[in-house]
């Protein structure tokens, strides 16, 4: 396994059980504005995207039209691990790609399932991606905290970091 798609593995590892991510896409006024969406992957397939269910006649489907640069924000608070990700949005009514990811709980928002005529899929390609993850216990973070404190030097080794160029 190429260090590459270890580190794609490491990142899907890290944002696979996060119900939500907050896709932060330009606004009309220009500010940029967020949305909590369900990542409905399965695996971080070939192409490196992550999926997501939106409506058609959204804000953002129309924004996402004019400009398709995006950012997903990850937070797993209990476990210590946060993750970026830059990308390039794309809007699809790809039928295969529907009924593959389509889930029950998709119902409650797309009540027609995957004929629903206001269902569209929304395809983030990640071109960049950023992870902190931090391994050490609670216990163990307090007390490097507690050492940086009195030493003046920062804490070292608290957590992973990297960043992956994916397109």
């Amino acid at each position: 396994m190429s260090q590459h798609t270890s580190d794609l593995q490491t990142l899907w590892d890290l944002i696979k059980d996060i119900k939500f991510g907050m896709l932060t896409h330009r606004h009309s006024d220009g500010s940029l504005q967020g949305h909590p969406l369900t990542t409905q992957n399965k695996t971080l397939d070939e192409g490196s995207s992550l999926y997501f269910f939106i409506s058609q006649k959204s804000e953002m489907a129309a924004r996402l039209r004019v400009d398709s640069n995006v950012n997903v924000a990850y937070a797993d608070t209990d476990a210590d691990s946060y993750v970026s990700i830059a990308g390039t949005a794309h809007l699809s009514s790809d039928r295969s790609r529907l009924e593959q990811l389509w889930s029950p709980p998709a119902k409650a928002w797309f009540p027609g399932g995957v004929d629903d005529p206001d269902l569209l899929l929304l395809e983030v390609k990640i071109r960049h991606a950023e992870y902190w993850n931090v391994k050490d216990g609670k216990i163990t973070q307090l007390f490097k905290m507690a050492k940086a404190a009195v030493s003046g030097e920062p804490p070292s080794g608290m957590h992973e970091h990297k960043e992956l160029r994916v397109s």
